[in-house]
């Protein structure tokens, strides 16, 4: 789940990074005041959860509280890819001397995260890393042993950073990077970081991005952030056939079924041809969950087939999911045969499963064929 800017802000705050005098605001009214009470020319911030603000306008300067509150009614009137603004985030002008970089992402080869920095703040840390790869400092470290701030020092030392700046910038480091651990974080970025001319460093602007699983125990900080549970707070809101989705999976509590994204497509639950949906199904749901996913992808339009499969080994009860896509197909009135493309489950109970998906002819796939060939396999039983 994504974070408005005002509140990344705050998470930036409570972790004990130094942000500026800012506030959040939902009326031009409010903007003004907030305006008054910073007492300096403000930038006017349209707290959107996508991209490309300053190009559409959504970030305005104002160099009185009067003015302010007429940038801050435009930019609340102003929809930006599609997203109507929360509010705007009110911030001073800040006089800055140098923009640094500061964040921590998760590193999905190295299964650990790695902490980023960069003396060129400002603009896109991939497009550094491309351009400028020199200016980048990289350090993974355990989200499961104790950080020490040498670990920090040691990336924002590799890009030239020395004396009172290094002393000054590593702290900020090690607290964003204990922010991401403690706080179930996928990325905690800094950009710009901001060194000021009484070389002191602040956040000018942060990105957070929480796992979604985390919600329940990070339930006190989303609550005084006033983040709603009814919040998907992705890129995008949620469709209805990926919120049924969420419905098949709240069924009970055994397994996962659903997890669902859903594509414009003909080829149901697997990523190849043309996708219809991503899912995801294992830890032994049961036959009702398995049976409730399979009818949704299986009645969404357009959904020709499905390819019901996973990647890896596991504990999985093949019969029971083998049963619950069967039982969908013929509750809807299909021919399993001629509905389910592929079925590839390594997992427990496969001689059980294979000889029920043998009753009724529906083809399938041991675990010594790859998932690269099952999927070749189910894009070729797929029309078109």
């Amino acid at each position: 789940m994504r974070f408005f800017e005002y509140e990344a802000r705050e998470i930036v705050k409570r972790a004990g990074i130094p942000v500026t005098d800012f506030g959040f605001a939902t009326t031009p009214q409010e903007a003004r005041e907030i305006a008054v009470r910073i007492g300096e020319p403000v930038v006017i911030k349209s707290q959107v959860l996508t991209g490309g603000r300053m190009k559409a306008g959504g970030v305005q300067f104002a160099d009185t509280p009067d003015e302010a509150a007429e940038k801050a009614a435009h930019v609340l009137g102003l929809e930006i890819n599609g997203h109507v603004p929360r509010g705007v985030l009110v911030d001073p002008k800040a006089t800055v001397k140098q923009e640094y970089y500061a964040g921590v992402v998760w590193d999905g080869i190295r299964k650990q995260p790695v902490m980023l920095f960069s003396d060129m703040g400002g603009i896109d840390i991939e497009e550094v890393a491309e351009s400028h790869p020199d200016h980048v400092g990289r350090g993974h470290f355990s989200n499961i042993l104790p950080l020490s701030d040498y670990q920090a020092k040691e990336v924002v030392a590799s890009v030239g950073v020395t004396g009172s700046r290094l002393n000054r910038l590593v702290p900020i480091l090690t607290a964003l990077a204990r922010l991401f651990v403690q706080r179930d974080m996928t990325l905690a970025e800094i950009n710009p970081l901001g060194e000021l001319e009484d070389g002191s460093f602040v956040a000018l602007d942060a990105h957070m991005d929480m796992e979604n699983e985390a919600r329940p125990r990070q339930a006190v900080l989303l609550d005084e952030l006033g983040v709603g549970q009814e919040e998907t707070r992705q890129a995008r809101e949620a469709t209805p056939f990926e919120l049924a989705g969420e419905a098949v999976d709240a069924m009970d509590h055994r397994g996962v079924a659903g997890n669902v994204t859903e594509f414009d497509g003909n080829l149901g639950l697997v990523i190849g041809a043309k996708p219809a949906n991503y899912c995801e199904i294992g830890g032994n749901p049961s036959v009702r969950k398995a049976c409730g996913l399979a009818k949704l992808v299986l009645q969404k339009p357009g959904v020709d087939k499905i390819a019901v499969m996973m990647s890896i080994v596991s504990n999985t009860r093949v019969d029971i999911v083998a049963r619950g896509v069967i039982k969908a197909c013929l509750e809807l009135g299909y021919d399993p045969a001629e509905k389910i493309s592929i079925f590839r489950i390594p997992g427990a109970w496969e001689e059980e499963g294979f000889k029920i998906l043998e009753r009724y002819g529906v083809r399938y796939a041991d675990r010594s064929t790859s998932l690269h060939d099952a999927a070749r396999m189910a894009v070729q039983g797929a029309p078109g």
